[in-house]
């Protein structure tokens, strides 16, 4: 087949990323269009990238031959455009949150199940080497029954980055610390450790002037006994400082930090196996909390479109930390444990 036509609706801050993987896919991907509501910034693009760009995405998907749209706007936005897409039978790509309400995620999965079209939910950090080493780790039981989980996302968010957009810090298209700048450590908690029974969680908005949180605390029980806890700020002095896991199993105990789960700090197991000496190597220098893993996402976005593989992280994958959130804020709003799945 020919290259794959993509095009990326919001040129903003993550859209570089997104930028990058494509460039870095050239041989199996074209990017044939762009779409942002700010001219300036669509001008300065299809300059940079020499392709159209639209002001509006309905005119783009009338206009243009596209396979698939990667979907790079503020989050309350996401349902919408996606649903959008699907209906002119374009695959999608979305960052995170893949939407900021329960019902709205679903909507999204329902929509290109009824079109026909996939449904991609970036989720980067699962590719990060460090994790994917860690990953294996509970995939071969090496830790055993894994008894405790604890999260740390101490990052920072001066208002400055709130004021830029009114957007920013707004409960309907951006949500707080938990649901934006958390995301991917949220993915973390089924990901890695499995199915969640019920959550707990208090949030506070203690220095922003914003509607959401910038501070939150959450504590889970697993459906397979674990407890954990996680802890989320963004007004960590002066910098960001830590996104880190710590598992505590009956045969092993892992933490994984750095600014953004890129060091192994510590890996101790009962047994022994080959690719305990890859540890080192795993670890990575780091000055963006982003990662690298972008490409390789998008090289199995590819791969799924050349039919030579399945998702591996698709709609309903990304409903899984989404119905964490929303069980979170439910629970920091009412004050009460709240037992997951949020329905049958």
């Amino acid at each position: 087949m020919g290259k794959i036509k993509i095009a990326v609706v919001g040129c903003g801050r993550i859209s570089a990323k997104h930028f990058e993987a494509i460039q870095q896919h050239s041989n199996s991907l074209e990017l044939v269009a762009l779409c942002d509501t700010n001219k300036k910034v669509l001008n300065e693009h299809t300059i940079k990238f020499n392709v159209d760009g639209y002001t509006s995405m309905l005119e783009m998907l009338n206009s243009a031959k596209i396979d698939i749209v990667a979907i790079c706007t503020p989050s309350g936005l996401h349902p919408d455009q996606a649903e959008l897409a699907a209906k002119h039978k374009v695959h999608v790509i979305t960052e995170k949150p893949m939407a900021t309400r329960w019902k709205d995620g679903l909507r999204m999965v329902k929509a290109c199940d009824n079109a026909g079209v996939r449904l991609f939910v970036i989720k980067q950090n699962r590719k990060n080497s460090t994790l994917q080493l860690l990953k294996r780790a509970i995939s071969e039981k090496r830790f055993g029954k894994i008894h405790m989980v604890n999260i740390n996302v101490f990052w920072t968010r001066p208002q400055e980055y709130y004021d830029s957009a009114k957007w920013r810090g707004t409960w309907e298209l951006d949500g707080g610390a938990f649901m934006n700048q958390a995301s991917h450590y949220v993915d973390l908690i089924e990901w890695l450790i499995g199915p969640v029974a019920s959550i707990q969680a208090m949030t506070g908005t203690l220095a922003r002037d914003i509607e959401v949180e910038d501070t939150g605390v959450m504590n889970i029980r697993w459906r397979s006994g674990a407890l954990g806890s996680m802890s989320v700020t963004m007004l960590t002095y002066p910098e960001n400082y830590e996104g880190s896991i710590t598992i505590i199993g009956e045969k092993g105990t892992v933490k994984v930090g750095g600014l953004a789960v890129n060091e192994i700090q510590h890996w101790k197991f009962e047994d022994r196996k080959k690719y305990d000496k890859q540890i080192q190597d795993a670890s990575y220098e780091t000055t963006s909390v982003y990662g690298f893993g972008h490409p390789l996402y998008y090289k199995n976005v590819i791969d799924v479109l050349q039919g030579r593989a399945d998702p591996e992280t698709d709609g309903r994958e990304g409903l899984h930390s989404l119905e964490i959130l929303i069980a979170a804020y439910l629970s920091a709003r009412d004050q009460v444990t709240v037992s997951l799945p949020l329905e049958y």
